[in-house]
């Protein structure tokens, strides 16, 4: 009988099985990459335990979210403007906006650092992306090429490989996993509050709720969704963990990684003198699905809030406001990331962007998961709810510390 009951329980978890997944992994971008390979190569293992917070919270804030669209059937972008005053829905989508359109740049610079390690220049590579990423998305398949970037971005499965072979000091590992190891700069909060950006990305919270409603999961399945929500998280950290570590034990204390091809070194040990060949395949096919999907999230939540036509299946004429935000975040993400600099730091920086905006975004997820009005019995628990607002508390911190670093000029 318990068997049988396993097997109903497991067979649940499969048939809800995506949103959470999908969501976390998405996380593991060009800008998460990027960033994970400089925290190792910058401060080798020392941003580990800032992982494990941020995968704490990253289970707490993906939880919240699906539970939200489960109850609800309504996406982030439709709660925030039915429960909030005009003003705050405004800024809400207003900050989104910019958190995307920052991440949106970040893609582009990886096509552009990609496609480099492959011969190709930035300025041939991703004027190109934009004209086909466009076509495609806007008049095209869409769900082929999401395909085949998907397939591409199967690269970086090396990492784990990567991380063993390279034969890291394992117990430098455990010990900066289980306990801080804060270092004394600017830099170091700075880069924890990139990693912080990159893992709890906002347009992958809004991107969960709406995907929980889009399959149907209601009430009933939730248990079985909540599941496919913690494990994602949990799944999608642990690889980031790996490329820390495999780039630390690559070139860990070398300073702030300066190119791909620097990040690259970290797959040697698993394809040798082809490393550099694969980081680029593999960093070209995250970096074309996302800079599809992040400015289609916002397109989409934006929106959702005001209320007008959002769907890929209807044409420009049908839902110009739609297509046109997608059109210029895109524009402005190719146009950014063929300025002069680097590419590597234009991605990193983004994701810190993206972490100054995640706490003021984060307590809007907070708010709505706590109100009984929203959620009924459902609304977070006393001690859930104490935790959530730790979470959210700590990641509001830490932007706020870049901030006042940030204006009083230190490094």
């Amino acid at each position: 009988m318990s068997e049988r009951r396993s097997l109903k329980r497991l067979l649940a978890v499969l048939a809800v099985a995506g949103p959470g997944l999908i969501a976390a992994n998405a996380g593991n971008d060009a800008g998460g990459i990027l960033t994970y390979a400089s925290a190792g190569a910058q401060f080798a293992y020392r941003t580990l335990f800032v992982m494990v917070f941020v995968t704490v919270a990253l289970v707490v804030v993906q939880e919240m979210c699906a539970r939200l669209g489960a109850y609800t059937h309504k996406g982030l972008g439709g709660l925030i403007r039915e429960q909030f005053p005009l003003r705050a829905s405004v800024g809400a989508m207003l900050l989104l906006f910019v958190a995307n359109a920052g991440l949106t740049v970040s893609e582009f610079a990886g096509i552009g650092a990609a496609m480099e390690l492959l011969g190709v220049s930035r300025y041939v590579a991703v004027p190109v992306a934009l004209v086909l990423l466009w076509a495609l998305t806007v008049l095209g398949d869409y769900s082929k090429a999401e395909r085949a970037a998907m397939a591409l971005s199967l690269a970086f499965v090396a990492y784990p490989v990567a991380a063993i072979m390279a034969h890291p000091h394992w117990s430098q590992v455990g010990g900066d996993l289980v306990a801080p190891h804060f270092v004394g700069s600017g830099s170091f909060l700075v880069l924890a509050v990139a990693l912080i950006g990159t893992t709890i990305t906002p347009y992958m919270q809004f991107y969960a709720a709406s995907a929980v409603v889009d399959k149907g999961i209601g009430p009933e399945e939730y248990p079985a969704e909540r599941v496919d929500a913690v494990n994602g998280a949990i799944v999608s950290d642990v690889v980031s963990v790996f490329i820390i570590i495999a780039t630390a034990a690559a070139i860990g204390g070398t300073g702030p990684l300066r190119s791909a091809h620097q990040a690259a070194l970290a797959l040697e040990p698993v394809v040798g003198s082809a490393a550099p060949t694969l980081f680029g395949v593999g960093l070209l096919g995250a970096s074309l699905l996302a800079a599809a999907v992040v400015p289609l999230s916002s397109s989409y939540a934006i929106a959702e809030g005001l209320g007008v036509e959002r769907s890929l299946s209807d044409s420009f004429r049908r839902a110009p406001f739609f297509f046109g935000l997608f059109t210029l975040q895109l524009v402005a993400g190719a146009a950014i990331a063929l300025a002069p600099g680097n590419l590597v730091s234009l991605a990193v920086n983004m994701q810190v962007l993206n972490g100054l905006i995640a706490p003021v975004l984060l307590v809007f997820i907070l708010v709505l998961a706590n109100r009984r009005g929203v959620l009924g019995a459902a609304a977070n628990r006393p001690l859930f709810r104490a935790l959530a607002t730790v979470c959210v508390a700590a990641v509001g911190a830490l932007a706020l510390a870049v901030v006042v670093l940030t204006a009083v000029g230190r490094s």
